[in-house]
Parts: structure tokens; sequence; C-alpha cells
């Protein structure tokens, strides 16, 4: 696979518009999820898959093809997301309602079963009391836990994607999920 998306990248930079198109049609679902998980918001995912793409296709000729092609569109993605959670900080509202049923996210992907509708309301809250938990992550912890556990991406590879040493990405993996405990069991889900 990244044989091929390294020569997609080569043939795109070259002016090869179809190759390009199947640069997109690779990672443009992958692309929004990340963002989605991380903005919780439609439309901002959406324009982070626009400039993500926008960004790639100007920036082709600095990618650097002895790196995986994942790695240098995930890295961009990310800074996207990072950059938007820090411009909407300051009016961003930890308790805002995040209930949109647009986009698949990460709870929809659990295992489903013949439930009685007692125990949909309860996992329904479940999920909503996980989702506000990583919300409320520090910024810093968001995005390697987001990149962990649902990207399952490795140690190694997240380090790749946010430009940092494997142990500093371990410390916040480590640190997130242990403030992700903390605030689940105050919340007696744990």
């Amino acid at each position: 696979m990244n044989f091929v998306e390294t020569r997609l990248a080569k043939l795109a930079r070259n002016g090869d518009r179809r190759a390009f198109g199947e640069l997109v049609d690779l990672y443009k679902d992958k692309i929004y999820h990340l963002a989605y998980r991380m903005l919780h918001n439609v439309q901002e995912a959406e324009d982070v898959v626009q400039e993500t793409f926008l960004r790639v296709y100007t920036n082709l000729n600095r990618y650097d093809e002895t790196q995986k092609f994942s790695t240098w569109i995930y890295r961009i993605g990310t800074n996207l997301c990072i950059d938007r959670l820090r411009k909407r900080k300051a009016s961003y509202s930890l308790d805002a309602e995040v209930n949109d049923s647009e986009g698949t996210d990460w709870y929809s992907m659990l295992a489903s079963g013949d439930r009685s509708p007692e125990g949909e309301l309860l996992l329904s809250e479940t999920q909503e009391q996980v989702r506000r938990a990583i919300d409320s992550l520090p910024e810093k912890y968001k995005s390697a836990v987001i990149l962990r556990y649902m990207h399952d991406m490795s140690l190694q590879e997240i380090s790749e994607v946010l430009d940092m040493p494997v142990t500093t990405v371990k410390t916040r993996v480590h640190r997130g999920r242990e403030y992700l405990r903390d605030r689940l069991e105050k919340e007696s889900l744990l």
C-alpha cells in the first residue's frame, strides 16, 4: 500500500490529476473520521478534509518519499484540527450539544445486539459520558488518545504524525487514559 501511495504522490506531483483523485479517494473518509472525532462537528470535519487535501496538493513537492504518505497526511489533518480547537477554545463549551447523528462516529461501531429499550438508554447515556470525557481531555492528550484508541495507530505512528518523541507520545497516551479513568470514575461509569 505504501508503495502505491508513494507512486500516486509522485504522479500527482507531476500533474496527474487522476493520481491525486485516487489519493483523495483513499484518504477522504479516514481524514473525515479523524476530524469528526476530534471536533464533533460535521461541517468542521468536512472543512478539515478540504483544507487537508488543499494543503496536500499545494505541498506535494515537500512530501518526503522516505516516509509513509499516511503519516504525512494524518499530520496535516491532525494539525488542522488542533488549530481549530485552539481557535474555538475560548467559546467552546464542554456541555455543548453534540448529538447530531450525521457522520459515523466510533460509538456506532460498538457491538450491537438485541437490547431492551432500557439497555439502549443505558448504552446511549454511557456513550455520551465517554464522549464528554474525551471532549474534556486537555488538548495535549486529546490528539494522542484519539489517534491511539480510535484510529488504532501505534505509538511510533503517532510519534511521526504529531512530530514528537515516542516517549512523549507514550506519556501523553498514559496520562490521557488516566485522566479519562478518573473522570469516568467520578461519573461512576467504571
